[in-house]
C-alpha cells in the first residue's frame, strides 16, 4: 500500500473519530439541558398547582380533615380522582404529588399520559389511588424517575391527591419488566407501580407498592 493511500485511509479515520466525539458530546449536552429542562418543568407545574388548589396549605401539606368524617373516596372507590387544570399544560390536568424521601423527590403526577407531558412530570398509566390499582410512569430524567433503581423494599412513597387525601405506601419489590409486559404491568396486584424507561430503553424499571400498614 503507498504511503499516500496509507495517509489517506488515516485522515478517514481521524476524521471519523472526531465526528463520533463530537456527537457524543453534543448528545451529553443536550441529555444534561434536557433534565435541567424537565426539573424547571416539574417546579412550575408545583407551584401552579399549590397556587390553585385549595386543598393543599400554603407550605404544600395536605389540608386537615374534619375530626370523623369519611372521605368521599371511601364511599365510591369508583369516583373519578379528581383535577386541577393548569395552564402549563395546555388542557391537561393534575392528579396530586408524588412524593419519595429516600431519594428526595416530589413530583406533580398528570391525570392522563402522553410522550409530551411526559417530557413536564410523571403521568397516570392507569388505574386510581382509589381502587387501589394506581401505575404512575415518568421519563428516566434525575429529577423524575431517575433514581427508581435505588429504592430498596420497605422505602417510603407518599401519594397526596388533588382533594387532599394522603395515601401512605411502601416498596415491596423492585424488578425489571420488559415493553412487552403491559398486562403485568396494569394487573392491578399492586397498590401502587411506578416505572420507567432503562437508558438503554430496553426494560422498564418497575417499583411495586403495598400500603404501609403501621404496627
Amino acid at each position: 500500500m503507498s504511503k499516500k493511500k496509507k495517509n489517506w485511509i488515516g485522515k478517514i479515520f481521524t476524521i471519523t473519530g472526531l465526528l463520533l466525539f463530537a456527537a457524543a458530546l453534543a448528545l451529553s449536552v443536550y441529555n444534561l439541558w434536557d433534565d435541567y429542562r424537565a426539573e424547571q418543568s416539574k417546579e412550575k407545574l408545583l407551584e401552579e398547582y399549590r397556587d390553585k388548589n385549595q386543598n393543599i396549605s400554603d407550605e404544600g401539606e395536605q389540608a386537615e380533615e374534619s375530626d370523623g368524617q369519611i372521605p368521599d373516596y371511601q364511599l365510591n372507590p369508583e369516583m373519578e380522582m379528581p383535577e386541577v387544570m393548569l395552564e402549563e399544560l395546555d388542557g391537561a390536568a393534575c392528579i396530586g404529588v408524588l412524593e419519595i424521601p429516600e431519594i428526595d423527590l416530589k413530583l406533580p403526577v398528570l391525570s392522563k399520559w402522553s410522550y409530551p407531558l411526559l417530557k413536564k412530570a410523571p403521568c397516570r398509566y392507569s388505574g386510581s389511588a382509589y381502587l387501589d390499582n394506581l401505575v404512575i410512569a415518568a421519563h428516566n430524567y434525575r429529577t423524575h424517575f431517575g433514581k427508581l433503581k435505588e429504592l430498596e423494599n420497605g422505602d417510603e412513597v407518599l401519594f397526596t391527591d388533588a382533594a387532599g387525601n394522603r395515601f401512605e405506601y411502601k416498596v415491596a419489590a423492585v424488578e425489571a419488566l420488559t415493553p412487552q409486559s403491559v398486562e403485568d404491568m396494569t394487573s392491578g396486584e399492586w397498590a401502587l407501580s411506578l416505572f420507567t424507561c432503562t437508558l438503554d430503553g430496553k426494560n422498564r424499571v418497575t417499583v411495586r407498592c403495598d400500603f404501609n400498614v403501621l404496627p
